[in-house]
């Protein structure tokens, strides 16, 4: 994406910098704040293509502040942060995080996640595209404006649910694996582990069970998961 604006939330000055040249470099517009409290506003004040947030931050951590953005805004961001533990990855992509990096990283592997983000972000909803929605009974899901509705009621769920729940329905009855999963719906290089996906149809049943005897997200079990229709 020409001239895309990416906005660092880093309250290390020397990783901002760096990443500032690598980045400008490409052709991209970079801005940068380093304390948390302060993130909302940055973010809203200079409406970045996508956001690299750290997690541990002075005033706010990353998880509230990727928390209270994806409450107005679907805008790619990527964690950025020195904790490697899964129960980390998974907590940032319950929250609707789109990938994770992990300190220390290598400058061009950021840019090129970067790149791959911002190219499945547009790839949702390029100028002209036909809307991408799925219907059973009881259930829509449109991937175009991001909306999963329930006997009509529109229930709320996060980018990386609802874009799994999408990718299921739309190939009913097809079974997938959790790797899979992990490279169609999280993409591009996405150093996963498979209790991602777990959490993901965890989190989806809790919203979906018994909603219909037409259809069931379904385990399958030593394979992965499928959406079963009757």
């Amino acid at each position: 994406m020409a001239n895309a604006k990416i906005l660092i939330v880093d309250d290390d000055v020397n990783i901002c910098e760096l990443l500032r040249l690598y980045l400008e470099k490409d052709g991209f517009d970079v801005e940068v704040c380093t304390d948390g409290l302060k993130a909302i506003e940055a973010y809203e004040t200079t409406c970045p293509n996508l956001i690299l947030l750290d997690i541990m931050l002075p005033g706010m951590d990353g998880w509230q502040i990727c928390r209270e953005i994806r409450k107005i805004s679907r805008i790619p961001i990527i964690m950025l942060t020195a904790k490697g533990e899964t129960f980390d990855k998974v907590l940032g992509l319950e929250l609707g995080a789109d990938d994770y990096i992990t300190k220390p990283f290598e400058t061009k592997e950021v840019v090129a996640r970067i790149k791959a983000v911002l190219r499945r972000s547009s790839d949702h909803n390029p100028s002209g595209e036909a809307i991408k929605e799925v219907a059973y009974d009881k259930l829509m899901i449109n991937l175009t404006n991001y909306e999963l509705k329930v006997n009509g009621a529109t229930i709320d769920t996060p980018p990386k649910e609802l874009e799994l729940i999408f990718h299921l329905a739309s190939n009913p009855n097809r079974v997938y694996t959790r790797d899979q999963l992990l490279d169609e719906v999280w993409g591009f290089e996405y150093y996963g582990d498979s209790r991602t996906v777990d959490v993901h149809v965890k989190r989806l049943r809790e919203k979906l069970e018994g909603i219909s005897d037409k259809w069931e997200l379904k385990t399958v079990w030593g394979v992965g998961y499928k959406f079963e229709t009757k």
